[in-house]
């Protein structure tokens, strides 16, 4: 039934009002390593009832679905991936209500914070300088800096594969590190609650700069990546566990880990999905040898490795 769908659907790229649809659309244009082949259906909706044609049709049709942000937190192979990857980022907007922040999960998170600020409201300062989307950031719980999403939300809208939609507290996402009730889940975001709190815009401000700079000073940002590459380990720093492995500068074709800073996988330029994926496996197995301590991969794989 797929099958017949693709035939019929695979030379044609559809825009209205309410959704685009591209066939074979490029994901390296998608993810922030710059790396990935295409998606089968690339589908961006304008609307949430868009989204909810778009869940049924894959029912409908029995095509596998992924859902995508800014894809700061993905590593798409270079044979792309099979089936409809839906971006969630046109899907955009907040408001605020007193020390409450209602958005919409393809809202930037730096975005949700310059707003906070430039309304004297504190509680986003650590999130300024993460790159992603608030679903994307809601789902892996992010955080940075002594802040996480789990510390700010109060509730998140949720619509399920039949296009049910309802809304669960914070305390049902189960968050944990870097780890969300989504994963698993055939639920999507689309929206939450986030709490905000009075201050002084200039303070707030001030602590944005502050760690921007911290950001800029320590970490590789003038090349493309997936920020830390792997999970915090229980009583280590994976960059340290990377650099005392003697990897750092370690590269596999055009896939380096950062000479700056042990714990970013970075593309210098011409690397492939595989150089990637090749060298984050290989980190793994050095530290393990070394320390006797699992590295575990913070970055996303979609397609086949």
């Amino acid at each position: 039934m797929a099958g017949d769908f693709l035939r019929f659907a695979e030379d044609y790229t559809v825009s209205t009002d309410e959704v685009q649809i591209v066939f074979g659309e490029p994901m390296r244009e998608h993810t922030s390593f710059h790396v990935g082949g295409g998606a089968q259906i690339f589908v961006r909706p304008y609307s949430e009832e868009a989204l909810a044609v778009g869940l049924d049709l894959c029912r409908e049709y029995e095509l596998p679905r992924y859902i995508l942000g800014k894809g700061t937190n993905l590593l798409v192979s270079d044979t792309g991936v099979k089936g409809v990857v839906f971006d969630m980022t046109a899907l955009t907007g907040w408001r605020f209500d007193g020390d409450s922040l209602f958005a919409l999960s393809g809202s930037l998170l730096r975005n949700l914070a310059k707003a906070a600020a430039e309304r004297s409201l504190s509680g986003l300062e650590f999130a300024h300088g993460i790159p992603g989307t608030l679903g994307g950031a809601l789902t892996m719980n992010a955080g940075a800096y002594g802040g996480e999403m789990k510390d700010i939300t109060e509730s998140v809208r949720l619509m399920d594969a039949k296009g049910q939609i309802r809304e669960i507290s914070a305390a049902e996402m189960d968050f944990g590190y870097r780890h969300s009730r989504m994963e698993g889940s055939d639920d999507i975001i689309l929206s939450a609650v986030l709490r905000v709190r009075p201050g002084e815009r200039e303070a707030i401000e001030a602590r944005m700069r502050e760690l921007g700079e911290r950001r800029r000073e320590k970490q590789p940002l003038e090349y493309p990546s997936a920020g830390s590459t792997f999970k915090r380990p229980a009583g280590h720093f994976a960059g340290q566990l990377i650099e005392e492995a003697g990897l750092k500068g370690f590269a596999v074709g055009g896939a380096q880990v950062s000479e700056k800073h042990a714990g970013f996988v970075i593309n210098t330029g011409r690397a492939t999905a595989r150089d990637v994926y090749t060298l984050c496996e290989e980190v793994t197995r050095r530290v393990r040898e070394h320390s006797g301590v699992e590295l575990e991969r913070e970055v996303r794989l979609w397609g086949d490795f």
